[in-house]
């Protein structure tokens, strides 16, 4: 049994890549792995096998290892809901909402919970890798750490730190990290990896031996910068598009500022035939085939911003020239007539008027729904399949059934005139059946099959090959305990 984790310079250097690429290349040896995050903060979430919620970068590094997505991979999950403070999710289920300082003082209680679920791990897996969070470099966090070296010095673990050279400043990112550690914490970084990095490697040499020097630790390797690859982001909305066909559908996707599980639109980002434009606050939405309103931490306060954007009136002049509407989520709540918060769950007790394209209310309750579900769109029946993470309670007669879901429930609405569509399914455009159906819906004809699972798999693969291809295993080897 053995335990090795992944630290970043900053966010997004490739701490997420490198687990998942570590956690397939480790299973094709025949290795029982599991990754684990100790903490994560993050809007974009999975719900997990036992009925939990976690990070969704953990579900996709489950993928890579071969298992089912559990809570004990992700035990603390910290969702915002505002500049100054979080729902707390632990070991899969919501205990309350917090304030940054008030969270600060919970920590033991959530570091109990992190080693609770580490030793379940390992009494059942022979590896398990540790994705870090932000930076250990961040010294006004230090002080009861939980997710960096706090969590490393507690089980007594070694430490990989990456750090992402097409940002700049690699060697000022590595050194300036490794010299704000304690002694001990210096001790369990055992070796560097750059990622994406893009040039001949000859003229990055002198600087690996000056680092090597500098430092006694050795570079593991260099990942290369790999065009047209796809990894979930696990927090910041991806943007990238490929090249797209002339007659590509368009959709248009309102950023607000809680935006939450924005990787459902993934799978239209890399569509050829879909060319998917994120509009941010300042921004007019552009004229368009289909707007989809997106899932959301805090409804209210979001639908308030919509409205300050005046992206209200563009959505009614949409649907006046015969345009297309779809709400996922929070943004099936916004398309009812009321959202009731009499708890203050997710902002102020009280109530907001919804756009009323379909005629329903929405309740939010303490208790969220958590479920993994499949069923059938009610456009040409097609198979389909997602997630439901939601506190709201949605009743009315709008809601017709845009999904049948296999359990017997039915899910969502379509209005009369066939315009609006919404649904509390995340993951709805991941079966191709679904998203080539809701394409033909938002006026697109001929689609072209694209196998999203499919695409996500193809880029774990290629991550496990460039860690054969790029990094010293025999040292990761022997980090790992193989």
């Amino acid at each position: 049994m053995a335990t090795l984790m992944v630290q970043g310079t900053t966010s997004d250097a490739g701490k997420s890549t490198l687990v998942t690429a570590l956690c397939r290349w480790v299973r094709r040896q025949g290795v029982s792995v599991a990754p684990f995050k100790p903490q994560n903060m993050a809007l974009n979430s999975a719900v997990t096998s036992d009925g939990g919620e976690i990070g969704r970068a953990q579900a996709v590094q489950a993928q890579a290892a071969g298992l089912a997505p559990h809570t004990d991979m992700n035990p603390v999950l910290l969702k915002p809901n505002s500049d100054m403070g979080a729902q707390v999710i632990i070991h899969g289920r919501a205990i309350g909402n917090m304030q940054a300082l008030t969270y600060h003082g919970y920590k033991p209680v959530a570091m109990a919970a992190v080693l609770e679920s580490h030793a379940r791990l390992l009494a059942r897996h022979q590896l398990v890798l540790v994705e870090g969070a932000g930076s250990p470099a961040e010294i006004n966090l230090r002080a009861g750490d939980i997710a960096n070296m706090g969590f490393a010095e507690a089980v007594d673990c070694p430490v990989i730190l990456i750090a992402d050279i097409d940002k700049g400043g690699v060697f000022a990112h590595l050194v300036g990290t490794l010299e704000l550690l304690s002694p001990s914490e210096q001790a369990r970084i055992r070796g560097f990896v750059i990622n994406r990095f893009r040039g001949d490697i000859a003229l990055l040499k002198p600087g690996l031996d000056w680092l090597q020097q500098r430092t006694g630790k050795p570079v593991l390797g260099v990942l290369p910068y790999l065009m047209d690859f796809h990894l979930e982001a696990e927090d910041a909305v991806d943007t990238r598009q490929q090249a797209k066909d002339a007659q590509a559908l368009r959709v248009v996707v309102p950023v607000l500022p809680r935006i939450s599980n924005h990787t459902d639109f993934d799978p239209l980002r890399l569509h050829p035939q879909v060319q998917l434009t994120f509009v941010g606050p300042g921004q007019a939405i552009p004229p368009s085939d289909l707007i989809i309103l997106p899932g959301s931490k805090s409804v209210r306060a979001d639908l308030a911003r919509l409205r300050e954007q005046g992206w209200d009136a563009a959505i009614a002049r949409h649907l006046r020239y015969g345009g297309k509407v779809l709400g996922i989520c929070g943004g099936l709540q916004m398309l009812g007539r009321q959202i009731h918060d009499p708890h203050g769950l997710e902002s102020a007790a009280g109530s907001s008027e919804g756009l009323g394209l379909l005629d329903f209310e929405t309740l939010l309750e303490p208790e969220k729904q958590l479920r993994n579900v499949r069923g059938r769109l009610c456009l040409e029946q097609a198979d389909v399949s997602g997630y439901e993470i939601h506190a709201g309670v949605s009743r009315g007669p709008g809601l017709n059934g845009a999904v049948h879901l296999d359990d017997g429930r039915s899910d969502g609405g379509l209005s009369a005139d066939g315009q609006v569509l919404g649904t509390y399914l995340h993951g709805l455009f991941e079966q191709p059946s679904a998203l080539a159906a809701l394409l033909r819906w938002a006026g697109l004809q001929e689609v072209q099959t694209v196998d999203y699972q499919a695409l996500r798999e193809r880029d774990i693969e290629r991550l496990a090959d460039q860690v054969e291809l790029h990094l010293d295993t025999e040292k990761l080897r022997a980090l790992c305990g193989l």
